[in-house]
């Protein structure tokens, strides 16, 4: 959704909007990149930089503040690595013991691997140390990486604190801080762990805050952390979203799993992404697919560390057809040639609409979005065709196309407030009386 960048910061940054560019015709010679981070970048056949990498490269080299508006897919993160990278290898110094020169805070473990990946993928020219700081696995081997001292910590905000307080990470000789995802952040409850983070690193840095929404909350935190920011504002916008066939499938509750077996029938999906609301309700579907012969996995905040890259691993290799996550997988993730995004259960929060069907049509491919709704979500579905200005098309021409929830209104398109329990059953009059246990304590008998 494309907004008015100077209604929504103070004149004291500078704006640089890239809404409308689709790509750039600079190459990355053209940026100032040296010879290490340019061989690196062809042998990944990367020819033109993205909007968001033209707009903040050179500002980063020349050591500016950055605050960047830039939702999924638009390569945000070579657009600080590649700096980084660079500005750390001009400038050698001595990396003191449980210390790191650069710090990157990301708010799931999935993005910390994927971000460190970045940084050993276009730093593989130039020797730098790195360390990758995060929870659900044994500390031990994060703690004697660190004790050597990195250039690049990259780590989520609770392992980060605990190692802090033990002693085993200090961050009082920081060159660079950078914030990324801080919406999501914020909605994960990080944001008194971003606070006490900040309080311990050096006032005199370089700070890069990328967040895909500026709300009230992060323009306020912002603040806090950058001093005289350059303003960068790219979103993927209209092209992007054209490039998806986004559909809409109106069907009971009772009846989604059912439809799913056909979809996944019909389409021959070669790569699916399949977003489900709840933990329970991720392994469910997985389970049901896994049971129709469908090789399918599950990620979400209650796998363990060594089941979610497993998980990863083998869908992006291949090897399983099938990813059903909740929302922790809708931003950053970056997993090559997904054809179809599913949503099982249309999102809570509309923006992460966006984001998840943002997972296919990289790099200029096309790409397919099916979402199920009902009665309960078409209130969901009204908002998000608003926040994308266009009406998803309508597939009635499945088995259990639901009028109800079509055209549902009121109350009956609105979800429950949460934490509101599902009304509780009648027990039938038909039934045995319930035993009561009795309160009373027996006596122990004396002998």
């Amino acid at each position: 959704m494309q907004q008015n960048v100077s209604e929504k910061f103070p004149d004291r940054y500078i704006c640089l909007n890239s809404v409308t560019m689709i790509m750039s015709e600079k190459t990355f010679e053209d940026l100032g990149l040296i010879e290490p981070l340019l061989k690196a970048l062809k042998d990944e056949k990367y020819d033109h930089p993205t909007p968001i990498q033209v707009d903040t490269i050179s500002h980063i080299l020349k050591g500016r503040d950055i605050i960047g508006c830039a939702q999924t897919g638009t390569g945000k993160t070579a657009a600080f690595a590649l700096p980084i990278i660079q500005g750390l290898a001009l400038t050698k110094h001595h990396i003191r013991s449980r210390c790191a020169r650069v710090l990157v805070l990301t708010p799931t473990r999935e993005l910390a691997a994927q971000i460190g990946e970045s940084f050993r993928t276009y730093g593989r020219y130039m020797h730098q140390s790195q360390a990758i700081v995060f929870g659900g696995v044994g500390q031990g081997k994060q703690v004697r990486k660190m004790a050597q001292g990195v250039d690049v910590l990259v780590a989520t905000p609770g392992r980060l604190l605990d190692l802090m307080n033990q002693g085993h990470i200090r961050l009082d000789k920081l060159e660079i801080f950078v914030l990324d995802e801080a919406d999501r952040m914020l909605d994960m409850g990080f944001i008194k762990d971003i606070r006490r983070i900040i309080a311990t690193i050096p006032q005199k840095r370089q700070s890069l805050f990328f967040s895909a929404t500026m709300a009230k909350e992060i323009i306020k935190l912002s603040d806090t952390i950058l001093t005289n920011p350059v303003k960068v504002s790219v979103t993927p916008g209209s092209p992007t979203v054209e490039l998806i066939e986004q559909s809409v499938m109106f069907v009971n509750r009772d009846k989604k799993l059912q439809l799913l077996k056909e979809v996944m029938e019909a389409h021959e999906a070669k790569k699916t992404l399949i977003f489900a609301r709840t933990k329970h309700g991720a392994d469910k579907i997985a389970l049901s697919l896994s049971k129709a012969g469908i090789k399918t996995e599950a990620i979400h905040g209650n796998k363990s560390q060594n089941a979610r890259t497993h998980a990863l691993r083998t869908f992006r290799s291949g090897h399983t057809s099938v990813l059903v996550a909740t929302d922790i997988a809708a931003r950053g993730l970056d997993v090559d040639d997904i054809t179809h995004v599913i949503n099982f259960e249309l999102p809570d929060e509309i923006e992460s609409y966006i984001h998840r069907i943002g997972r296919t049509a990289r790099a200029g491919a096309s790409g397919t979005a099916i979402s199920f709704c009902e009665a309960q979500e078409r209130d969901l579905l009204r908002n998000i065709e608003r926040l994308i200005k266009r009406q998803i098309e309508v597939v009635e021409d499945q088995p259990y196309h639901s009028i109800k929830a079509q055209f549902a209104t009121g109350k009956d398109a609105q979800r429950p407030p949460k934490g509101r329990r599902s009304p509780v059953k009648k027990r039938p009059s038909n039934y045995p009386p319930m035993k009561r246990k009795s309160n009373k304590i027996k006596k122990r008998q004396r002998y």
